[in-house]
């Protein structure tokens, strides 16, 4: 009898850890029925990600993150933070990839890549009335731009644009371009460095902002993940191009005109 128990009671506590191991919730992005996809990015770059006056996740970059999503089956989850916490936050593993109008060029051999999505371009904004028509007009000026950008990087660069900020009064730098955008309406700037989707947003607002013709430089964007993450960015990519066949990238673009010519999937 005894032998009888011990052994019904191997056969239970046996079945008891296979159903542990059933039930519990894989992080491989093989498997699409269980796999949390943890989208890492800025809390304030419209259009591409914010967070919306009624505390939503928006933006071109979250819609499609989330569209992602739905074509594998993964559950979206959103990780907004401020723009220079991105590498923290991905190092930590808080999130899988920062994909937020992250410019690929210059640091090419710092994450692993998707395929690039969007043209962009450095821009010198400045109101209609600022008398300021060209670069050169900027000497003695104090100009804003927001940290951790390719326009910061660019101005702070021997080989971008640092001859043309050391003519400026003064560089100064913001933790986020809605800040800087309402101090350059409320004249304590007097131009920003922004990238030209960005600006073209805050244009379609304000019209009494306008862009200087002159060009600062030009990127493209795409979305970081960790070097080893190669199944996962693949995977990405792979989705990236469906929704692009499908329509779906077309569908989700039109509510963002702004940025909608620079788009680069599918084309």
């Amino acid at each position: 009898m005894k032998k009888i128990l011990a052994s019904i009671l191997a056969i239970t506590m046996a079945v008891v850890v296979l159903a542990g191991c059933g039930s519990s919730a894989s992080t491989d992005a093989g498997d699409t029925e269980t796999f949390v996809f943890k989208h890492g990015f800025d809390l304030d770059y419209r259009p591409y990600s914010y967070i919306d006056d009624d505390g939503n996740n928006a933006g071109f970059d979250v819609e499609m993150a989330q569209a992602v999503c739905d074509y594998y089956g993964w559950e979206y989850q959103a990780v907004p933070f401020n723009w220079d916490a991105k590498d923290a936050e991905l190092n930590a593993g808080s999130c899988d990839c920062i994909w937020s109008g992250f410019t690929m060029n210059g640091r090419e051999d710092d994450y692993l890549w998707s395929k690039p999505y969007s043209d962009n371009t450095q821009m010198i904004m400045v109101k209609k009335d600022s008398g300021i028509k060209t670069l050169k007009d900027l000497a003695g000026k104090k100009v804003g731009v927001q940290t951790a950008t390719s326009a910061y990087d660019l101005l702070n660069d021997e080989e971008g644009q640092k001859e043309l900020m050391d003519t400026f009064a003064k560089l100064e730098v913001y933790e986020t371009y809605t800040i800087a955008i309402n101090d350059l309406k409320a004249d304590a700037v007097d131009a920003l460095a922004i990238d030209v989707t960005r600006a073209n947003e805050a244009i379609e607002k304000d019209s009494d902002f306008v862009l200087l013709d002159e060009a600062l430089g030009s990127e493209q964007y795409g979305i970081g993940f960790r070097k080893d993450d190669t199944e996962l960015c693949e995977k990405v990519n792979a989705a990236l191009d469906a929704l692009a066949k499908d329509g779906t990238v077309a569908k989700i673009a039109a509510n963002y005109p702004e940025i909608e010519e620079y788009l680069t999937l599918g084309k």
